[in-house]
């Protein structure tokens, strides 16, 4: 017992009393009796009855007084329930399922006011459960295992569905740059014959040695414009398509239509033109342009498969770095990495009506964490604010600290979460989407992996066209404490007073 705990005082027991209780209101007088002789009832002045955590001794029924059920959030004790009410029971009320459940306290119980319990051991509890109400025991173990792993599969589910969908748009994401480097390689495959054709018809021409090192340094000289060309602008572009087609128009070469665009995008332009000119022979110019031409082509179509390449391996690094496959469970994260990667992931599911608006805080420390439980988190408050906002409308990520905690917030433009239900989000099960299209638990998860797994909060502001969640973290790894339940499965306590 620690030292601010209520230290009771016994006090007669009567079975009258009892009987008053809608608990116990169907019970004989034999089992009354025996309640009173195998319980008691207890004082407690103002102060802690027991500590969440601690071994789950004992089964509590108030009889007069006010108790407050406290529930741990990282190093805060949070309210979660405050009644006066004769007959509310709290404590080792699950004893009667042995060691299937945790035999620990899973919440704090506080009085406020001097109170007088009716106190049952656990294993007095567990065997008058088994003896009296054996067919009750029987629905409740079957209704308490059969929420958990209901609860579960259903969480498995809303797992696997968000799996899909990240995988449906990181296919779609993989598929645009793996089209284009097959569609450039192709590409390249027919200019490389083309060159190596160009080539065999110079080859047969009588070119003076200083000729050749010309049109060899021009070459040259060409690949490294390539790599320097301006980006131009629409207009840009087709002026400067213009003089080199006119150019090539007016030494007799054919399809300037089709080389100028070539030449354009590769930063050459008439005066580089000039220079083969002055090199090769009339009759030899347009061999010698298209030999050329097929060079800066087959350096652009490297580049854009390059380009694309490098792409496919961005989206595969975002892949790992979003699940987490090759790393720590837990881990020193910079939270900044893992929300890149997740809206990298996400960016099927945003589409071109979604504007993300990023306002990150480089300087913020990292963080310890479990990464890829952190990521399934951004990953239901972005896909809530999609969903909310219908497709249309911006995203706005923000970080930042608040009350020595890293804060991360998705803001989005939607029409807002009515404030008669605000209270209700977190709860398992509760969805505003149509029937089909949600299961209730991702905000539960998420809420679970915040508050349970990292000591941290989660909360809704939300008002129409501006809705606000924010999540706040600790710097630093808390202190080791009793082992977190898996996000999704059911509270052991759920059934205390409501």
């Amino acid at each position: 017992m620690t030292a601010d705990q209520a230290q009771p005082s016994p006090a007669p027991c009567g079975p009258d009393e009892l009987r008053s209780l809608f608990l116990f209101e169907k019970l004989n007088s034999d089992q009354l009796e025996w309640l009173c002789r195998e319980g008691r009832v207890e004082e407690f002045p103002p102060g802690l009855v027991y500590t969440e955590g601690d071994p789950a001794t004992c089964f509590y029924v108030l009889l007069e007084g006010t108790l407050v059920l406290l529930r741990r959030v990282g190093g805060d004790d949070i309210e979660v329930n405050r009644t006066s009410d004769p007959g509310v029971y709290a404590g080792a009320f699950q004893a009667y399922l042995g060691e299937r459940a945790p035999a620990i306290y899973n919440s704090s119980l506080r009085v406020t006011v001097p109170s007088r319990f009716f106190v049952l051991d656990a294993a007095r509890f567990a065997q008058m459960m088994t003896e009296w109400f054996p067919l009750a025991v029987h629905l409740l173990e079957g209704a308490f295992f059969g929420n958990k792993v209901g609860q579960q599969a259903v969480s498995q589910r809303e797992r696997l569905l968000a799996l899909g969908s990240l995988s449906a748009g990181l296919t779609h994401e993989l598929n645009n740059p793996a089209a284009a480097a097959v569609r450039a390689t192709a590409a390249l495959r027919e200019r490389v014959a083309g060159m190596r054709h160009k080539l065999g018809i110079l080859a047969k021409h009588p070119y003076h040695q200083v000729t050749l090192q010309s049109l060899i340094d021009l070459q040259e000289r060409a690949v490294e414009r390539v790599s320097k060309a301006p980006a131009l602008g629409p207009m840009e572009a087709s002026d400067a398509e213009d003089a080199v087609g006119d150019w090539l128009d007016g030494y007799g070469i054919g399809g300037s239509w089709d080389l100028a665009p070539v030449l354009v995008q590769a930063g050459l332009d008439t005066d580089w033109l000039d220079q083969v000119a002055d090199i090769v022979e009339t009759d030899d110019l347009e061999g010698a342009i298209r030999w050329l031409t097929y060079t800066v082509e087959t350096e652009l179509l490297m580049n854009e498969i390059q380009d694309s390449t490098g792409r496919i391996m961005h989206l595969v690094g975002a892949a790992k770095q979003y699940s987490q496959l090759d790393r720590a469970p837990y881990q020193e994260v910079d939270v900044h990495d893992l929300l890149d990667s997740t809206l990298l992931m996400l960016a099927g599911r945003l589409g071109p009506g979604i504007k993300v608006v990023k306002d990150y805080d480089r300087t913020l420390p990292k963080i310890p964490a479990y990464a890829a439980e952190l990521n399934q988190v951004w990953t239901n408050l972005i896909d809530n604010a999609v969903s909310a906002m219908g497709g249309t409308g911006t995203l706005t990520v923000r970080t930042a600290m608040d009350r020595e905690k890293l804060v991360v917030e998705f803001g989005d433009t939607g029409p807002g979460v009515p404030e008669q239900i605000q209270s209700r989000i977190f709860e398992p099960f509760f969805t505003t989407k149509p029937v089909g299209e949600g299961t209730g638990l991702g905000l539960d998860i998420s809420w679970r992996i915040v508050a349970k797994k990292h000591h941290g909060e989660i909360n809704l502001v939300s008002v129409p066209g501006d809705t606000r969640f924010r999540v706040w973290l600790p710097l630093t790894a808390p202190e080791p404490d009793r082992p977190e339940p898996e996000p999704g499965s059911p509270e052991p306590d759920s059934q205390e007073p409501a």
